[in-house]
């Protein structure tokens, strides 16, 4: 095919694709998927070899934000059913992370409910992030806090955190449909704080939210222009109690799509598998390996995900193999200067989104166990 030639040509000079070949990739049909896969999985070989990197949430404070992101199963009014505690003690939180770090997790994501941290809140954190890294040498540990305030980048910077996650979740043009309480330009200000203050910046999107084909260009070329070092792909969990309860647009035939457009787009990038691959991709999670370099271990933050030793089988059984301490997961290009992405083409007509598929409730698991509870995390 030789649209996947193209990009394939592309990906490896770090070339952007135009926005027709990325929503040509969106649009290409089931019997042409294993070719997609393989397409991109070159360009992901070529930049991150066979390698995974495995990632652990800690949830330091759950539920009761007053935000009312419509995908959130802890925004404001929200009536699922999840864990809602307060903020962990340094201590609780670094023994949570120690669970993840003990079952091959290479970075640590720290996370907490809210519009944005107090000053209060970033001593809070700045603490367990000491913790963390005494007793675990070489994690790194990223925090996603929320909306950043004049000079909290640097003093998150200073007290050790290596990233910060803020993501863009959706097109800026449709981003009002999912989120009144704050906006685009936001999240994209938090982004470049974070940048700013020497932190590897951490942003992507959620997909099946409703949006066409053209949202999902639309936010991963913002992204690409945002140049983040690594870029989740979250699919939509829909918890019932959220406005999106009902939203289940994804078959693991788009879902894998998707990610081979996002790998296109953002070639050299870590390209992680977020929250939701259990629930959509469901048995073709292995296949996900040939496009991303970077995975959640265990469970999310409100939802319990497969067990860590069936994430460790799988990443065996793929043929992959996790990324040690020891080494860099970017390549070196980017660790030396940021790349720059090429001018953007003009933009075109939206494509409607797939049928629903038949709803899966069964597959989404409210989370009981780990950080806030007294049973031990999986890991």
């Amino acid at each position: 095919m030789d649209l996947l030639n193209t990009l394939v040509d592309k990906g490896l000079r770090r070339e952007l694709p135009t926005r027709e070949e990325a929503l040509a990739v969106l649009a290409t049909s089931d019997d042409e998927l294993l070719d997609v896969v393989a397409a991109a999985g070159k360009v992901r070989r070529q930049w991150f070899g066979r390698r995974v990197k495995l990632n652990y949430l800690v949830n330091l404070k759950s539920g009761l934000c007053p935000e009312d992101c419509s995908y959130c199963s802890q925004r404001l009014g929200s009536k699922a059913e999840i864990l809602k505690y307060t903020w962990l003690k340094p201590d609780d939180a670094s023994k949570a992370a120690a669970a993840g770090v003990a079952g091959g997790a290479k970075r640590v994501c720290l996370v907490a409910s809210g519009r944005g941290p107090t000053d209060k809140d970033v001593d809070r954190v700045s603490e367990t992030i000491s913790a963390i890294k005494e007793q675990n040498e070489g994690v790194e540990v990223c925090a996603c806090l929320g909306l950043l305030s004049d000079g909290q980048a640097d003093r998150l910077r200073a007290a050790g955190a290596d990233a910060y996650n803020h993501n863009l979740n959706t097109s800026e043009a449709t981003y009002g449909d999912i989120c009144t309480t704050h906006d685009f330009s936001d999240r994209v200000s938090t982004v470049q704080q974070a940048q700013a203050a020497g932190m590897s910046a951490c942003s992507g999107l959620i997909a099946g939210m409703g949006e066409s084909d053209a949202d999902l260009v639309d936010v991963v070329f913002a992204l690409r222009e945002l140049d983040p070092d690594s870029v989740p792909v979250n699919f939509l969990i829909p918890f019932e109690g959220t406005p999106l309860a009902k939203e289940w647009n994804l078959t693991p035939q788009r879902a894998l799509r998707i990610l081979a457009m996002v790998r296109f787009v953002c070639p050299d990038v870590e390209v992680r598998l977020a929250g939701g691959r259990e629930v959509h991709l469901r048995s073709l999670q292995p296949l996900a390996l040939h496009l991303v370099n970077s995975i959640f271990l265990g469970d999310y933050l409100t939802s319990e995900g497969q067990a860590g030793k069936e994430d460790l089988a799988m990443i065996a059984d793929a043929g992959f193999e996790v990324e040690g301490t020891d080494t860099t997961t970017l390549p070196e290009h980017r660790t030396d200067a940021a790349v720059q992405p090429a001018p953007e083409p003009a933009a075109d007509a939206a494509v409607p989104a797939p049928p629903s598929e038949e709803t899966r409730r069964d597959l989404v698991s409210v989370r009981r166990r780990g950080a806030g509870t007294e049973l031990p995390p999986n890991a």
